[in-house]
């Protein structure tokens, strides 16, 4: 395992983004105590919008289950799949797929909800796995892999530690990109509010 703190750099064009967002319209509940359901689908679409932008000229795939999804990220130049399964990793795990089966070489999975999201191009400038964990070191808030290998993906809680064991075990080389920017998520009303403040 390699862990390196994060420098500019450019991923080849042979990687894709992977973008999973479910829906526009509705996520981000734990918010609803400081925001409407009106703020929190602008949240959500400002965030995503934060996170496509980071991606630069890298192509991206934004994986979905809400038709109001597409139209939205064809806008933004990102390619939407609907996805056929359930749940965030079986999301994740048909998005990489598109990404291998379309010629890339390499898929970063980038979560949705990065408002300080500038750059993701340095996270595939590694040969093999990458992992950016938050800023708790629980969740794995961007992972690039390698589209040849059919890596587990395992969100959910204590995510990152589970993944960088999952990373070790593929045989491939492994680094923990250490990335302030890419490291804050929103899940929480303290993380809403410190972000902002942090974002000012």
């Amino acid at each position: 395992m390699q862990e390196t703190p994060s420098a500019p750099g450019h991923a080849p064009s042979t990687t894709a983004v992977v973008v999973p967002l479910r829906s526009l319209r509705s996520g981000k509940l734990r918010l609803q105590s400081r925001l409407d359901e009106a703020a929190r689908a602008a949240l959500i679409a400002d965030m995503a919008n934060t996170v496509i932008s980071a991606a630069h000229e890298l192509p991206v795939f934004v994986v979905h289950d809400d038709e109001d999804v597409a139209p939205w990220a064809v806008e933004r130049g990102a390619v939407p799949l609907r996805g056929t399964h359930p749940g965030l990793n079986r999301a994740v795990s048909e998005g990489v797929a598109h990404a291998g089966a379309s010629g890339h070489t390499k898929a970063i999975v980038a979560h949705a909800d990065l408002p300080h999201a500038q750059d993701l191009r340095p996270v595939a400038d590694f040969d093999g796995i990458t992992l950016v964990p938050d800023r708790l070191r629980d969740g794995t808030n961007v992972l690039c892999v390698p589209t040849d290998i059919a890596f587990p993906f395992s969100y959910g809680p204590g995510s990152f530690a589970v993944h960088l064991d999952l990373a070790n075990e593929t045989g491939c080389p492994v680094r923990v990109l250490e990335d302030p920017a890419l490291a804050w998520d929103v899940d929480h009303p303290d993380d809403l509010i410190t972000g902002q403040e942090t974002r000012a």
